[in-house]
């Protein structure tokens, strides 16, 4: 190898690590930027810094009015079974007595007379 060659190939050795270390902060920084935007609700952006949103179709659009009805309907559904819960946890920690005067007064107000 003449020396010119020998210099060149010394100085692309020597420059090497250097640029591996640039390139792989490079590519940390921009996995961390979109992890960050991901994590935080912002959207990612093209190569031209435009954002990129997801396509919108009908299909799609038709399944998010179902899960956002059945989204309802289940918490409608888990309010009903609170309200039931709250009932037997009172019924399960009243005194016995309390709850055979409760009984009673029930069994008096639907029947009229005792």
């Amino acid at each position: 190898m003449d020396p010119q060659t020998q210099q060149a190939f010394d100085f692309v050795m020597n420059i090497l690590p250097y640029v591996a270390v640039i390139v792989a902060v490079a590519v940390g920084g921009s996995l961390l930027n979109n992890w960050l935007k991901i994590k935080n609700g912002y959207p990612l952006s093209n190569s031209w810094g435009m954002p990129l949103h997801p396509r919108r179709d009908d299909e799609a659009l038709e399944r998010i009015k179902l899960l956002t009805s059945e989204n309802a309907q289940l918490r409608a559904e888990l309010g009903s079974i609170k309200d039931r819960l709250e009932s037997l946890e009172r019924i399960a920690t009243d005194t016995p007595s309390k709850l055979a005067r409760e009984i009673d007064a029930l069994t008096i107000d639907k029947g009229g007379n005792a």
